[in-house]
Parts: structure tokens; C-alpha cells; sequence
């Protein structure tokens, strides 16, 4: 295929696409919007926002930038309390945390930090994403069943949903699953792509609605959406307000941007694309920046849209640009059809989109692997318990400090040669190897920092104690890239100790940036030629030359005659 037909090709392709999602984005958009407590318009901002940004500046030509399910659930968790119930602080609230996070984007992109999610581990991510999935299952039901709870955390409002079952309305209930089950299966057929399942199933129910038939059912619908663009504006908060919002946005920002390169990530390995972390960062913040000028809500890369778009055919960013088009025209024209939309249906749409993160089977490697169980546990039942916000947070913070624990203790492996190679290997793990004549060789397993070199270099101390006749003590730095200022002070300390024990302390292993570090220390018990060795091999070597020498120096003394 020449040039310009694979270019018509690409144009016909991204066409395609960008018309199939915006019927699916445009009802989400809506059913999001209720999730975060919000007016419908506030998700319809956000998505125009955020496909037209991202199809300007991000790098992702499969990423649709829009409201997320995990993020309008936190948006709700971080303005609850402080509104008090009051809507229109709320909007503002909601306004000033999606304005902060859009700046901790921007600041991030400028300072290149395009690896800030790391920050998040996986398995946190996991159990977040399937605790999130069950609370926003759960507070859909009181719109599916028309039952207005008094309490809005989980357990209790899953209580009160069982103890209030006699006030079910059953109708809205199979409405909500006949809509979950006739998404489930068009989605996987392909005759659907053209006309997205979500569109389907939201004409349909607008067609019952103005057929009288819902309001014989009892079952409400969404109601008036006031689709209009005003001025962008700075939301009108005291300074404590926004010093407070400032926290909640500073976790919404992970929470996104966790997300979101999640999804980038993801499509790009499977498709062989490049992708820029920071440049994304750029996109991202430009895009919440501006929904929140606009009271709209948080966006990032979900990846149930991401993944619509992909399989649509999507080949560059325009299939997004022209989602945005289409998304606009729509609601521009209709909206007010979009307003008869049944409660249960749009319910429906939101379980259907999170179905995919309600799997437990998700933290099944953690426990085959014996790896991170408690943190992904704790993840899920945080958030059932403590709320979105809280309980990821909480999350995040036993993770780190999980991982500080484990760099935190003194694992110290002894090493011995293998054989007759050059290798050095865990002699515990291999008694076969051999440790050289008057030599300790230690080996840290974990990169030395000030939560753990006193007690590596105690647990080396008292190896060296215990042991009679060393010459050498050999120490492998292989864990450690680069060292604080504890552990240089710890090490020069250490190697003083080895002096005094008549011994000599060799370094092997040492990174590029620990030797240049050491020749700025310049400390006596630590010259150059102590760090010399490349490998636990050359340090070997390096101490029996010294050795031989020694012995040739004093066999050498021994010998001289006398003068006469």
C-alpha cells in the first residue's frame, strides 16, 4: 500500500473509532458524574476537556483521557465531609482539588518525574481497584432499587440495604440487570463496534421512559442536564480551604496518573509504541487544570475506555479528537433526550464499566508467589472499611512501610569461591564453596541506607569476632547504587574497626558513583587502592598479592646478614 492510501487508511480507521466511543463515553461521562456526587455537566466538561487536550499534547494514540470511576469516587470520599451537604460548596471543592491536582501534574512534568506512580506498588493498586469496584457496585444499588440510605459508607449502607429489602423496587432491580447482561453480551460481539452497546441499551430506555412505561414501574430518570460553558474561574476558597484541598489533591494526582500510565503502558508494550512519561505528566495536568477552571471533573486514562478504543481500530490521537467532535455535537443536541435516561440503566453502565476490576481472582498470584498478600489485603478491605480515600492512603502507607522493614533488617550474606571458577556464591546456600585462607567476604543483600548499615556492619563486627587469623575482610557493595551520608560515616567506622583487628578491608563491587563519592571522603582507612577491585574475584586476588608480598617482606628480613 503507497503512502497516501495507508494514510486514507489511518484517517478511515480513526473515523471509525472516534465515532464508536463517543456513544459509549458520553452515557459514562453522565453515569461518573453521578458517582462523584455531581451534576451530569460535570462529567460532559471533563470528557471534552479531556480528549481534546490529550489528543493535542499526549503521546498514547489509544489513551481517552475522561472521568474514571476510581477518581469520581474519590472526588465524593474528599468533598463529602466538608460540604456538609451544601452542592454548591462542593462544586467548588471539587473544582479546587481538580485545579491543585492539574498543578502537581504540571510541577511533576517540569521536574521530570514521569516514574511519580512507582510510588504506588501493584498490588496496592489491585486491592484498591477491587475494593473501589464492590463500593461503587454497592452505592449504585440505592438508585437500581429506589432506596435513599442515611449512611453512605459501605458496611453500613450494604446493612441498610438488607435490612430495607421489603422497600426494593424489584422492577428497577431487573432493569438494572437486564442492562448489565445485554452489555456484557454485546460486548462481545462485533457486529456492535459500529454502535456501541452503551448506546443501545440508553435509547432503549429512553424510549420506555417516554412511553410512560418507567413511571408505571415507579422508576425515576436521570432528569434536566444543563449543559453550558461559562468563563473558567478559580473556585472562591479560603486559604486553609485550599492548604487542605491541597492534601486530598496531591493523592488524587497519584491516584490518576497510577491509573492512567497503568492503561498507556499497558497498549503500548502490546502494540510496540513509544510513549513519553513526561510529556504525558503535560497532557495530564493541562487537562485537569482546565476541568477544573470549568467545574468539571478529574481525568485520566481509564482503562475500560482505553481498551473501547483500541478495539475499535483506533490507528493515531485524532480517533480521540474526533471522539471529542462528535461528544460535543452530541451534547450540544442530545442531552435533553439523554435526560429520560432511566436511573437503573445509567447504574447499570457504571457496574458494567468497573465489572472488569471486580474479579478477585486479580490478587491470585500475590498469594501463589507468597508476595505482597498483606498489602494487597489491606488495599481492598481499607477502602471497605475506611473509604475510598482513606483506605488507599492507609494502603500506601503500609506498603512503604513494609518495604522499609524489609531493607531495614541486616541480611549479610558470607560468600565462598565455587569450585575452581571465579565465582563467589552463599555459602549457606552452597557449603560446597570455599572461603580463601584468612579472608571474611560479606555480602549486604540490601542496598546499605540509614534505616539498616548499623546493623549490617554489626552483624559483620561480630562475624569478624568470632573468626581468628583474618588478614582481609572483603566487603561486596553490589546492592548499594550510591550511599547517604549515615551509611559513609558507618563505613569509614567500619573499616577503622577492621584496621584495628590487624585486618584489611577491600570493597568490591562498587558503583561508579560510590567511587567517586569515596574519593571525595578521602578518609585514611579507605585509600583509592581499597576500592580498586572491580569484582569479589579481583578483590580475592588483590589480598593474596598483598599477602605474598607481606610474607616476601618479612622472609626477606629473615634472611639478611648481618653487617659487619
Amino acid at each position: 500500500m503507497d503512502a497516501p492510501s495507508a494514510n486514507r487508511a489511518f484517517r478511515a480507521a480513526d473515523w471509525a473509532a472516534g465515532l464508536s466511543i463517543a456513544g459509549l463515553l458520553l452515557p459514562e461521562a453522565v453515569a461518573y458524574s453521578g458517582i462523584a456526587g455531581l451534576p451530569p455537566q460535570s462529567g460532559v466538561i471533563a470528557l471534552l476537556v479531556g480528549l481534546f487536550i490529550y489528543g493535542l499534547l499526549g503521546t498514547s494514540r489509544f489513551a481517552i483521557i475522561s472521568a474514571t470511576s476510581s477518581s469520581a469516587a474519590v472526588l465524593l470520599a474528599a468533598t463529602s465531609s466538608a460540604a456538609q451537604g451544601d452542592l454548591a460548596m462542593r462544586l467548588a471543592l471539587g473544582a479546587g482539588i481538580v485545579v491543585l491536582a492539574g498543578v502537581f501534574f504540571l510541577i511533576a512534568a517540569a521536574a521530570r518525574l514521569g516514574a511519580v506512580s512507582n510510588l504506588i506498588a501493584k498490588p496496592v493498586l489491585r486491592g484498591f481497584a477491587l475494593g473501589l469496584a464492590l463500593t461503587i457496585v454497592v452505592k449504585q444499588m440505592p438508585k437500581v432499587v429506589d432506596v435513599q440510605p442515611a449512611h453512605g459508607d459501605f458496611l453500613r449502607l450494604a446493612w441498610e440495604l438488607i435490612a430495607r429489602l421489603g422497600q426494593w423496587n424489584f422492577a428497577g432491580l431487573a432493569m438494572a440487570a437486564i442492562g448489565v447482561a445485554v452489555l456484557q453480551g454485546l460486548g462481545h460481539w462485533r457486529a456492535t463496534r459500529a454502535v456501541p452497546a452503551a448506546l443501545l441499551v440508553i435509547a432503549t430506555g429512553i424510549a420506555l421512559d417516554l412511553a410512560g412505561v418507567c413511571q408505571q414501574w415507579g422508576i425515576g430518570a436521570v432528569g434536566p442536564i444543563d449543559f453550558r460553558l461559562e468563563a473558567p474561574s478559580l473556585p472562591a476558597l479560603s486559604r486553609e480551604m485550599w492548604l487542605r484541598m491541597g492534601e486530598l489533591a496531591f493523592a488524587m494526582a497519584l491516584i490518576l496518573y497510577a491509573e492512567s500510565y497503568g492503561s498507556i503502558r499497558t497498549f503500548a508494550l502490546r502494540h510496540g509504541d513509544h510513549v513519553s512519561a513526561n510529556r504525558d505528566l503535560l497532557a495530564l495536568g493541562a487537562a485537569n487544570l482546565a476541568s477544573g477552571l470549568f467545574q468539571g471533573m478529574p481525568v485520566g486514562a481509564g482503562f475500560s475506555a482505553t481498551s473501547a478504543n483500541e478495539a475499535a481500530g483506533a490507528q493515531t490521537r485524532a480517533a480521540g479528537l474526533i471522539a471529542g467532535g462528535v461528544v460535543l455535537l452530541a451534547a450540544i443536541a442530545l442531552l435533553p433526550w439523554i435526560a429520560h435516561t432511566p436511573e437503573p440503566l445509567l447504574a447499570a453502565i457504571v457496574m458494567h464499566a468497573v465489572g472488569h476490576t471486580l474479579n478477585p481472582g486479580s490478587l491470585r498470584p500475590y498469594f501463589s508467589w507468597r508476595r505482597d498478600r498483606l498489602v494487597a489485603l489491606v488495599a481492598f478491605v481499607a477502602v471497605l472499611l475506611l473509604g475510598v480515600l482513606d483506605g488507599l492512603l492507609t494502603a500506601i502507607g503500609v506498603s512503604l512501610l513494609l518495604l522499609l522493614q524489609g531493607m531495614s533488617r541486616a541480611r549479610v550474606s558470607w560468600l565462598g569461591r565455587l569450585g575452581e571458577s571465579h565465582d563467589f556464591v552463599d555459602i549457606a546456600r552452597h557449603p560446597e564453596a570455599r572461603v580463601p585462607t584468612g579472608m571474611l567476604i560479606a555480602r549486604p543483600e540490601t542496598p546499605l541506607f540509614f534505616g539498616n548499615v548499623e546493623a549490617v556492619f554489626a552483624t559483620i563486627r561480630l562475624q569478624l569476632r568470632q573468626a581468628h587469623g583474618l588478614d582481609h575482610v572483603v566487603l561486596s557493595l553490589e546492592e548499594s547504587a550510591d550511599l547517604d551520608g549515615t551509611s559513609i560515616e558507618a563505613l569509614c567506622d567500619f573499616a577503622a574497626y577492621v584496621r584495628q583487628h590487624g585486618a584489611q578491608l577491600i570493597l568490591a563491587r562498587v558503583k561508579d558513583t560510590v567511587r567517586d563519592l569515596l574519593a571525595q571522603v578521602r578518609s585514611d582507612d579507605l585509600p583509592p587502592s581499597a576500592y580498586a577491585a572491580w569484582s569479589v574475584d579481583d578483590a580475592v586476588q588483590q589480598s593474596d598479592q598483598r599477602a605474598a608480598a607481606a610474607a616476601a617482606a618479612a622472609a626477606a628480613d629473615t634472611v639478611r646478614p648481618a653487617l659487619p
